[in-house]
């Protein structure tokens, strides 16, 4: 087991994955915060609730790239090891929402 250091959307993570999987995990992590950054720091909108609008438009890309059978993601129609890996960080995002909901 591994541990890698991401940024995403200003802040510092440390994620735990198998050995070899740092880079697609970084990888992945950026492509977090590129949509974080679509999302943008508005008015009034939390941290967590920043992370969820990312997940969701990230779950609405991969639900659209295998609706159409489309790379509309960047994943290939066969890419199932992918979109497992991205259903999995949507979940560590509402994980981490949640968190920093609860958080003092």
């Amino acid at each position: 087991m591994s541990e890698v250091s991401l940024q995403i959307g200003g802040r510092a993570y440390k994620v735990a994955c198998a050995d070899g999987e740092e880079g697609h995990i970084r990888h992945l992590a950026r492509i977090i915060d590129g949509k974080m950054a679509a999302v943008g720091n508005n008015a009034g909108v939390s941290e967590a609730q920043s992370l969820l609008f990312a997940a969701l438009f990230l779950a609405d890309e991969l639900d659209e790239a295998r609706r159409s059978g489309t790379a509309a993601t960047g994943l290939e129609p066969s890419g199932d090891v992918a979109a497992e890996t991205l259903e999995k960080v949507a979940d560590r995002l509402e994980a981490f929402a949640l968190a920093l909901e609860k958080a003092p």
